[in-house]
């Protein structure tokens, strides 16, 4: 893949139509506008689907469910793969489109929004292949009998992405819920619908049966309406915690199962003996990426007190490296907030933790562009670890940092949230790292940064973090019920 430069940054998709049975279809509901959060400029003018539309999209995926469930897991893999085919045929201006609508820089976007991506629907199309058949062998009481345990996909999902990551987000819901044998019906962000209406547009190239695929846009009315559907077996979300439990409520009506990837307050671990100064730049260069709209942001730093001057000594340098601003600008490595009322949002928490006594220990205090809904990174410290800014999760680039005293208090720190979705503990010794890891409450723990995210690892939280995984088995499981077949002997 080659990264998107020059003229490209002016690229808008041209798509507006839903997709629904392998149709374009002009929607017909309220319109809104899409702005570059970088320039405050209008996109593009979107309509949603109406309720008829959505009705449509449902039917069509109940249509198809029937001949794409029974269809081999090789022969859904094989469809799965050629739509990774398309969409890595048109890497550049789904990188494009991501940049301008997001407004992830572009020096991230490639890797962390579209390359991570179409990995993960690599792997879930060939997990597609496997056979998930337990044999539980024999079984005496009453009589002899052998058993086995097979699996049926759920039928259809909704699936509603949130704004940060338009394309990963969707494939962790749709790769896996394909392979499983499940049909879709997706529904991005009214913030960013844009990468998704054309990677929907795609999906027509790859030759999907009709009705296993299906994209609609629109507000909070058609996401209630499409979880709230008869027609729809499963929903899964990804977004807040506050919207997180609408969702589930509604989902309720028809007694669906729910798969929910919600917000997170992640603690980022110093252990005694850390070598802080090589570690301090990465620490915040990671927590800031993506301008911190990440839900496993590790934006909440507890540092050992033997350790904490030091600490911020050499974030010093991280912070130097932070670089706000155009997301086109190759050394731009933190772009604007989505909107100007997230921007207001974010700068509330600063103002609010400022005016409790709390301190900014490290910012980045140089001029913001005069265009975009940009913050400048800050470090708050002299805060309880009762205060809203270390409890409550910020989604833009503040963090917050907490001396301990001891292991103990810094579990027990770490663990006093709401939050249970991830958690990074630095060690200089390893085996301590994995007893840490093991006592903390947390659905990913990283262990000296960790890695990437893996697509055969769960992915997924505890708590106002979610209910349910992504990624790996576990993910593909979410879209599957369990059969036992029992024969007597």
């Amino acid at each position: 893949m080659t990264s998107t430069t020059g003229a490209d940054r002016d690229y808008v998709p041209d798509v507006r139509t839903l997709t629904i049975d392998n149709r374009q279809v002009q929607p017909e509901g309220a319109a809104w506008d899409v702005y570059n959060p970088a320039t405050e400029q209008v996109l593009a003018t979107v309509a949603g689907a109406s309720s008829k539309q959505v009705d449509d999209a449902v039917s069509a995926a109940r249509k198809a469910f029937g001949r794409w469930s029974s269809m081999s897991g090789h022969e859904r893999a094989a469809a799965i793969h050629r739509f990774a085919d398309v969409l890595e045929a048109r890497t550049d201006k789904l990188l494009a489109s991501i940049v301008n609508e997001v407004g992830t820089p572009v020096s991230l976007a490639e890797g962390l929004q579209v390359k991570l991506g179409l990995m993960h629907l690599r792997w879930q199309a060939e997990a597609a292949k496997k056979d998930r058949t337990l044999h539980l062998g024999g079984y005496d009481q009453p009589v002899p009998t052998m058993s086995d345990v097979t699996h049926y996909p759920v039928g259809v999902v909704a699936a509603i992405t949130g704004y940060n990551y338009p394309l990963n987000l969707a494939i962790f819901k749709f790769g896996a819920a394909l392979a499983a044998g499940c049909t879709v019906v997706l529904l991005p962000s009214p913030r960013t619908p844009l990468t998704t209406l054309l990677f929907g547009d795609l999906s027509r190239e790859a030759d999907l049966p009709d009705g296993v695929f299906n994209v609609l846009v629109g507000d909070a009315e058609v996401g209630q309406q499409l979880t709230s559907h008869p027609g729809v077996d499963k929903v899964s979300f990804t977004g807040s915690d506050a919207v997180g439990a609408k969702i589930m409520e509604q989902a309720a009506t028809n007694l669906n199962g729910v798969t929910l990837e919600l917000g997170g307050k992640s603690a980022s671990i110093v252990l005694p003996g850390t070598d802080v100064e090589s570690l301090a730049t990465e620490t915040h260069l990671r927590w800031s990426r993506n301008g911190a709209q990440g839900c496993a942001a590790l934006a909440r730093l507890l540092v050992h007190e033997s350790l904490y001057d030091r600490f911020l000594e050499a974030s010093a340098e991280g912070f130097e490296q932070m670089r706000v601003g155009d997301p086109w600008d190759p050394k731009t490595n933190i772009g604007p907030m989505i909107r100007p009322d997230h921007r207001e949002r974010v700068q509330g928490f600063i103002d609010e933790a400022l005016g409790a006594g709390g301190k900014a220990l490290l910012s980045v205090d140089r001029p913001l562009p005069e265009s975009g809904w940009y913050v400048n990174p800050v470090l708050l410290g002299n805060l309880p670890h009762d205060a809203r800014a270390v409890q409550q999760e910020i989604f833009g680039p503040v963090a917050v940092i907490v001396p301990f005293s001891d292991t103990d208090e810094a579990i027990r720190l770490a663990n006093d949230t709401a939050y249970g979705l991830a958690a990074n503990v630095w060690s200089p010794d390893l085996e301590e790292g994995r007893r840490v890891a093991e006592r903390l409450r947390a659905g990913t723990v990283w262990i000296n940064g960790g890695g990437a995210m893996r697509p055969d690892a769960p992915f997924g939280g505890s708590g106002r973090s979610g209910v349910g995984r992504e990624l790996g088995e576990w993910g593909i499981h979410e879209y599957l019920e369990p059969r036992h077949i029992q024969w007597r002997v």
